[in-house]
């Protein structure tokens, strides 16, 4: 998604058929809830993105307007800039102390080095490159106003593809048979994606979603969470389409975090300010076990798998004034950390 504020497709009006059965599950399970606020980590003001943790190099990145910010997971030291960059929007740590991020405003990816945040390589992509995963030795670019995937060989340092999906790309997931799953915003689909053959397989309807956001698969069980900016979360199985369950949760989500070791999906929800949590049953059906607060704002964030850490970039707002949106209140904006209850 974009980088503004807070998320797109927001409206402060009533939330009315959600915010009673929020706040019920919330103070039901308040008890049991496995998070608890922790630290919150200032920073300078302006817009983000997504966030990432790379676990080798044991930082957290989240994707700022002017660049990279960097955090240091073990010692809290902060570097506010760590590579430059053009209203960045993903960052991904690929290993061997190399990352990339993608640059909005320039239509580029950069990859870096995350030890300095030397600049290795500055590769065009499609208009408006937002989320960048994983897929197999290759980097993907979702290409937000274009509606392609640009496919990059990290090890060549060189763009090796495109392919045509069409419409507003937004989050992806790959798993290890050369499968790629993208969230089209615009047209309320999940797209199927063989790499290889660098063509669409598949277009699955997501009934019940407006605005497909974030996107995460559990590897283990092969279900993949949508996350809707309308307020709702769509599971389905990867392999048939099929569709699990189509759940309640906060509004505003950006994005879909994994917990593959507790096989949960952490959902923040930027509008109402919590973080949804799916767990998954037996069979791999996910259901909503917690509704933990968070912070109005807070959309995206990330897992530290050492520590089970979840870290939410957000800020203070002020009440949405005529004719325009909430406005950040000056010096607010931190990195609010949510400590795991066990």
């Amino acid at each position: 998604m974009d980088v503004p504020i807070m998320p797109c497709r927001l409206s402060f009006a009533a939330i009315a058929l959600l915010s009673a059965g929020l706040a019920t599950a919330g103070t039901a399970g308040a008890a049991d809830a496995p998070y608890r606020q922790g630290a919150s980590i200032a920073a300078a003001d302006g817009p983000w993105d997504y966030a990432s943790v790379d676990a080798d190099a044991r930082r957290l990145y989240v994707a700022r307007g002017d660049g990279v910010l960097a955090l240091d997971l073990d010692s809290g030291r902060l570097t506010p800039t760590l590579v430059p960059g053009q209203r960045v929007h993903g960052v991904l740590p690929l290993g061997g102390g190399l990352a990339v991020s993608t640059n909005g405003d320039s239509n580029t990816a950069t990859l870096f080095n995350t030890a300095d945040g030397a600049l290795l390589a500055s590769l065009p992509t499609g208009t408006k490159p937002d989320a960048v995963v994983r897929a197999g030795k290759l980097v993907a670019v979702m290409d937000g106003k274009q509606g392609d995937i640009t496919l990059i060989d990290p090890a060549a340092r060189a763009v090796v593809g495109h392919i045509a999906v069409g419409g507003a790309l937004e989050f992806a997931a790959a798993d290890a048979q050369g499968h790629l799953y993208v969230n089209v915003e615009d047209r309320n689909e999940l797209v199927v994606v063989d790499l290889p053959g660098h063509a669409v397989l598949a277009r699955r309807p997501l009934a019940d979603c407006d605005g497909p956001t974030g996107l995460a698969l559990d590897p283990a069980t092969g279900v993949l969470v949508t996350a809707c900016s309308s307020g709702r979360a769509v599971a389905m199985n990867a392999t048939d389409g099929h569709v699990l369950a189509s759940l309640a949760i906060g509004q505003g989500a950006d994005a879909v975090i994994l917990d593959a070791r507790n096989h949960r999906f952490l959902i923040p929800c930027g509008h109402d300010g919590v973080l949804t949590v799916l767990s998954q049953d037996a069979s791999g059906v996910p259901a909503v076990t917690a509704i933990v607060p968070t912070e109005k704002g807070a959309r995206t964030g990330a897992l530290d798998p050492v520590t089970g850490r979840v870290y939410l970039p957000t800020a203070t707002f002020e009440a949405a004034k005529a004719g325009g949106g909430p406005s950040m209140v000056p010096g607010s904006f931190h990195v609010l950390v949510l400590e795991p209850a066990q």
